[in-house]
């Protein structure tokens, strides 16, 4: 049944950034959907976890700072040693930095580059080298965003690592693809998130952001999920270096 083809029952699947907003969303996806979970953030997922093991999932929380790839093999090593296989790398950690491109610091530009493109590249990378070795193929899903597509406005380093984040994608895809190793992107629109808080609050932005939405809504963690759990599902095993726009209709308009 092509429904089965959706479920994750006895995978692992580590996401980043899983205290809050579209990790959190993401983690109860596939928890829903059969999966165990590695959280990790710099703060306790707390929550996350409560959620995840109501569901009667598993949940491992890994506190680590991911500005830095330091971390990087000794999350999947935990990861592994708790679970005994890793199935699904989930690529969600993130930050933002809002200045005008002529007043932009090097400091900005170097922190919102490092934990949005770098990381994610030298996660997937150790995360790839661990289903090589179980010889049992993977599932890499990262967030890009829909300025992984325009240029946006005051976010000058956010626009170029989502951008990064598309063209890994593609570039990951083309050499990972032989070992059976699916890797692919969300692009989520304006979602109600940490990273979204300042916008929200200013009515006149708002509502000109939602004026172009043709949903008419800001989007939720768990407008997430379907597409999250398609990907790191057998139901996309033909599905490789695409992005996948999650955004009520904003770059159709």
């Amino acid at each position: 049944m092509i429904l089965d083809d959706f479920r994750l029952d006895g995978k692992v699947a580590i996401v980043t950034g899983s205290s809050t907003g579209l990790g959190q969303g993401v983690c109860v996806g596939f928890a829903e959907a059969g999966a165990d979970i590695v959280g990790v953030d710099y703060v306790d997922s707390t929550e996350t976890k409560q959620l995840v093991e109501k569901l009667g999932r598993r949940f491992l929380t890994i506190k680590e700072n991911l500005l830095t790839i330091e971390p990087i093999e000794r999350i999947v090593a935990k990861a592994v040693e708790t679970f005994g296989h890793v199935d699904i790398l989930m690529n969600n950690a993130g930050i933002i930095r809002r200045v005008d491109a002529i007043d932009y610091s090097e400091k900005d530009w170097d922190e919102v580059m490092a934990i949005n493109s770098k990381t994610v590249f030298f996660f997937s990378q150790a995360v790839a080298r661990q289903f090589i070795k179980q010889g049992t193929g993977g599932k890499i899903i990262s967030i890009a965003s829909m300025l992984s597509f325009q240029g946006g406005i005051r976010v000058p380093s956010y626009t170029s690592s989502k951008s990064a984040v598309m063209g890994m994608t593609r570039a990951m895809a083309n050499e990972w693809a032989k070992y059976g190793i699916n890797v692919n992107a969300i692009a989520p629109g304006y979602m109600a998130t940490n990273n979204t808080s300042a916008l929200r609050a200013d009515g006149a932005r708002s509502a000109e952001i939602l004026g172009r939405i043709p949903s008419g809504r800001w989007g939720n963690p768990e407008d997430i999920q379907g597409a999250a759990v398609f990907l790191a599902s057998k139901a996309s095993d033909y599905v490789q270096g695409y992005t996948i726009a999650v955004d009520g209709g904003w770059l159709a308009r």
